[in-house]
C-alpha cells in the first residue's frame, strides 16, 4: 500500500518549529498593537473575478498560479424575491416599508389598513425545515407584539404556486420557477489585500470616516514551482492603512508609519542585516506614459529575453522590471526608469516619505528598477530584503494602491499595505538562531498504581490552572519507565503514591540537579515556577 505523504508543495509543521512561529506570531500582535491595528480574517476563498480585477489577469499570480474551480450552480434568494415582487406590486406599493425591525424579515411594511405583514424569502422546502423558521418568526412576533398582522415565508417550487397556512398562523407562499444562477468560479486566495478591500467595501467601513489598520495572519495558495522558503500553501503576516482621502489616508506620512513599523518589527524579531528598499511607481496618470515608453523600448530586445519576459513585453511591460531572470538582467539594466515619468505631485510624495524615514532614522535605499508584480500598486513601493535568503531575497514587500476600492466597485479610499512570507522570515530567524530545543514542561505527574490515575489527574488540572505546563503519567506504568519519559518531557518529576495522596505532600525531583523535596499540594505551583528561573 503506497504511503499518503503531505502533497508537493506543502508540509507538516512540527514542535519545537511551532513554538519559533508561535512566538513570531505573538510579536506580530504586541508590536502592532502598539500601532492601533487590529486583526482581520477573510475567507481563504473568494470569487475569482476579486483577483482577475484587484491583482490583474495579465500578473502571473492571476494567470498562471491560481487554484480555480466550479462551485456549481446554487439557490439565489433574488431572483425569487424578484418574480414575487412582480406578481405582488400592486398590493406592494401600498405599503409604507420599514425594513428594520423583524429579524429574518426581507420586506416589512404597513398596509393602508393599518396591519403589517413581514415576507421572508427561504430556500427551506423541506416540513421540518418550514415550521422551525415559522415557529422562530411566530415566537418573536409574540414577544414584540409588533406584528398583529400577516407574516409570509416564500419558497421555491417547482410545483404549482401555493398557499398554505401553517398552526401558528403563517403563510407559506410557494413560487414556482428557475430560481438558481449558474456556476460560480472561486479561488483560494493567492494573496490577501484584495479579500481586505472587498471587506472594507461590503462592510462599509469607510462610512466611519476612520482609518481602517487592519492586520492579518493565514495561509495564501499559489501554484508555482516549490523551492526554498516557497510553498504552494504558505503563511503571510500583512497590514493594511486604508479609508477615505479625509482620513488622510493619502499622506506620505501614512507610508513612512508602516515602513518605521516594520523596522521596529524586525528589530523586536531581533532580525540584523535587513535593507529596507524603496521606489516610486508614480500615480494613475504616470504609470501609462511609463508603459508606453517601456513597450517602445522592450519591442527590439524582446526576442532576445527569456520567453516568460518576451510575453511579459507585450502584455504587462512593468513585470519585466520585477524579473529575476539573471540572463535578462543586462537588457534590463538599459531600459527607461519610472523616476523620469513622475509628475510634480508623486516626486512630492516620494520625497515626503524619505523626509519622514529620516527624522525617525530608518535607512533604506532606492531602487529605480523596484516595481513589484501586482496591478494595483501605485507611488511608494517597497520591499525588505536580506541575504540569509539567497538569490530570491524579499523578506516582505509593499506598497501602495490608491485605486483598488474604486476598481472594484467601491468609494475612493486609498491604502498602503504589506505581507511578509511567514515560511521565509522562518527561515531567516533559524539561519540566526540555534536549533530550538524542545519546550519541557514544569512537571511529570507520576501516579503509583492505576488506582491513583483519578487523583493524578485532578492534580494536574489545580496545577494547569495555576498556569504549569503539566504532563501526566499512568499508574499503570512502572516507576522505572516514568522516570525515563518524565526526564524526556519535563524538568521536574512529581510523584503520586498512597502516602502522598492521604497526606497531600508530594514527592518532587529535579531532573537537572537531582534534589528530591517533600512539598505540600498548596505550594506545589510556587516550588515549581521558582525552580524554572
Amino acid at each position: 500500500m503506497t504511503v499518503l505523504k503531505a502533497v508537493r508543495g506543502t508540509r507538516d509543521l512540527l514542535p519545537p518549529e511551532t513554538e519559533l512561529w508561535n512566538r513570531v506570531e505573538a510579536t506580530t500582535r504586541r508590536v502592532f498593537a502598539r500601532y492601533n491595528f487590529g486583526e482581520i480574517r477573510t475567507p481563504i476563498f473568494e470569487d475569482t473575478s476579486l483577483f482577475a480585477r484587484g491583482v490583474g489577469e495579465e500578473t502571473d499570480i492571476v494567470s498562471k498560479e491560481m487554484y480555480t474551480w466550479e462551485d456549481g450552480e446554487r439557490f439565489d434568494r433574488d431572483l425569487l424575491r424578484d418574480k414575487w415582487l412582480r406578481e405582488n406590486i400592486a398590493r406592494f406599493e401600498s405599503w409604507s416599508l420599514d425594513r428594520t425591525a423583524a429579524p429574518k424579515a426581507d420586506f416589512e411594511g404597513q398596509q393602508m389598513d393599518g396591519s403589517w405583514e413581514f415576507v421572508i424569502f427561504a430556500s427551506q422546502t423541506t416540513s421540518s425545515q418550514l415550521l422551525s423558521l415559522a415557529d422562530e418568526v411566530r415566537e418573536w412576533n409574540a414577544a414584540s407584539g409588533r406584528f398583529r398582522g400577516i407574516g409570509r415565508i416564500v419558497i421555491p417550487t417547482i410545483s404549482e404556486a401555493a398557499v398554505v397556512t401553517t398552526p401558528e398562523g403563517i403563510l407559506i407562499e410557494k413560487v414556482s420557477g428557475a430560481f438558481h444562477k449558474s456556476s460560480q468560479s472561486l479561488t483560494l486566495r493567492p494573496e490577501n489585500t484584495a479579500g481586505v478591500v472587498r471587506a472594507y467595501i461590503e462592510h462599509k467601513l469607510g462610512e466611519s470616516g476612520l482609518l481602517q489598520k487592519l492586520f492579518y495572519i493565514g495561509p495564501q495558495f499559489r501554484r508555482e514551482r516549490p523551492q526554498k522558503g516557497r510553498y504552494r500553501q504558505f503563511w503571510q503576516i500583512g497590514a493594511e492603512v486604508i479609508g477615505p482621502p479625509s482620513a488622510g489616508s493619502e499622506s506620505p506620512l501614512r507610508d513612512a508609519e508602516v515602513l518605521e513599523m516594520l523596522a521596529s518589527f524586525l528589530d523586536e524579531l531581533n532580525i540584523t542585516g535587513w535593507t529596507l528598499v524603496l521606489n516610486s511607481v508614480g500615480s494613475a496618470t504616470d504609470r501609462p506614459k511609463y508603459v508606453a515608453a517601456l513597450r517602445e523600448a522592450l519591442a527590439p530586445v524582446k526576442d532576445q529575453m527569456s520567453p516568460d519576459n518576451q510575453r511579459r513585453a507585450e502584455t504587462n511591460p512593468l513585470r519585466v522590471l520585477d524579473s529575476k531572470d539573471p540572463a535578462d538582467e543586462a537588457i534590463i539594466a538599459t531600459l527607461p526608469k519610472i523616476a523620469d515619468f513622475l509628475d510634480d505631485e508623486s516626486k512630492a510624495h516620494f520625497a515626503a516619505v524619505l523626509a519622514a524615514l529620516d527624522a525617525c532614522g530608518v535607512q533604506y535605499e532606492i531602487n529605480p528598477r523596484l516595481v513589484r508584480g501586482l496591478d494595483y500598486y501605485t507611488r511608494t513601493t517597497f520591499e525588505f530584503t536580506h541575504d540569509g535568503l539567497g538569490a530570491q531575497n524579499a523578506l516582505l514587500g509593499g506598497g501602495r494602491y490608491d485605486g483598488l476600492s474604486e476598481m472594484l466597485g467601491g468609494p475612493k479610499a486609498p491604502g498602503i499595505g504589506f505581507a511578509m512570507g511567514l515560511d521565509r522570515l522562518i527561515l531567516t530567524l533559524q539561519s540566526a538562531e540555534a536549533e530550538p530545543a524542545p519546550v519541557l514542561a514544569d512537571a511529570f505527574i507520576a501516579p503509583l498504581g492505576e488506582a491513583l490515575n483519578a487523583p493524578a489527574l485532578a492534580l494536574a488540572r489545580d496545577l494547569r490552572r495555576q498556569g504549569m505546563r503539566i504532563e501526566l503519567g499512568d499508574g499503570a506504568f512502572r516507576i522505572r519507565k516514568s522516570f525515563e519519559i518524565g526526564n524526556k518531557l519535563a524538568r521536574n518529576i512529581i510523584l503520586l503514591g498512597e502516602d502522598e495522596h492521604a497526606s497531600g505532600i508530594l514527592t518532587v525531583k529535579n531532573f537537572a540537579t537531582g534534589e528530591q523535596t517533600k512539598i505540600p499540594r498548596g505550594d506545589l505551583a510556587q516550588a515549581l515556577r521558582s525552580s524554572g528561573n
